[in-house]
């Protein structure tokens, strides 16, 4: 599918993988609805064919008035979900008490998972509406989930549960989707270079990256946008999960 003359929306749009995500669907010809909220909005770089709509994807209404305002642009083709969040912490705390910070846990899971749902459902609905392409193709939703979905560390009980949830998601909706010619994928990244390491120290950095087989880096936010739009641009790949991490496999801690 191509993104000449259609628009997308990408969640998490202001900054890291919804940031690089937005500006490469834009240089590649869509107009591009980029969904953060207010405060990461006003840190935003300006981008040419990329308008930030304040959003919270665990709000309904909020995330249909984004959508509606893609549509205005130009038929909606693309849904890219980025935003989410990244929460650690133990099931059982010191000395064994308690289950862990449950309400840390359902805000991580509210937002991965219930808010990409959220995405999901409603940019469908906006793009079964639109006229079908080649082969029925009418467009495309591609999910983030993490390798913490299949490789979850001591800690990453609640990020690694909601990841996973976007993980089991993607084959059912995209069997559930085929009938309006939508195609449903999931990147599933590894150590990428984005705001949320933005304070680990270059010791730290290092270490991660040494801990990559190949390339022996940490990933770049350019290279998840990059896939993105192969995903886009390749009609044939359907209900799949990519992982995109230089083969690296998480230890326990």
């Amino acid at each position: 599918m191509q993104l000449t003359d259609t628009s997308a929306v990408v969640t998490g749009g202001a900054s890291g993988l919804g940031a690089a995500t937005a500006a490469e669907l834009a240089a590649s010809g869509a107009s591009v609805v980029a969904i953060d909220l207010a405060a990461s909005i006003e840190k935003a770089p300006e981008v040419d064919g990329v308008v930030y709509v304040e959003a919270d994807v665990t709000n309904e209404a909020q995330v249909r008035n984004a959508v509606v305002t893609a549509g205005e642009l130009a038929p909606l083709r693309t849904v890219v979900s980025c935003a989410g969040v990244g929460t650690a912490g133990r099931i059982l705390g010191r000395g064994g008490h308690g289950i862990g910070d449950l309400a840390a846990f359902q805000r991580t899971v509210s937002i991965n998972l219930v808010g990409t749902f959220t995405v999901l459902a409603v940019g469908a609905e906006a793009i079964a509406a639109t006229e079908p392409l080649e082969h029925g193709q009418r467009g495309v939703v591609v999910n983030t989930a993490s390798i913490a979905a299949f490789d979850g560390q001591i800690g990453q009980a609640a990020y690694s549960a909601s990841k996973g949830g976007v993980v089991g998601l993607t084959l059912p909706a995209a069997r559930d989707l085929a009938q309006y010619g939508i195609r449903v994928n999931t990147i599933a990244p590894g150590i990428i270079d984005t705001p949320m390491l933005a304070g680990v120290g270059e010791e730290i950095r290092a270490s991660l990256a040494a801990g990559v087989p190949f390339p022996q880096r940490l990933g770049e936010p350019r290279e998840y946008a990059q896939l993105v739009r192969m995903i886009i641009e390749h009609d044939y790949l359907n209900g799949e999960t990519i992982r995109m991490d230089g083969s690296l496999r998480m230890a326990p801690r």
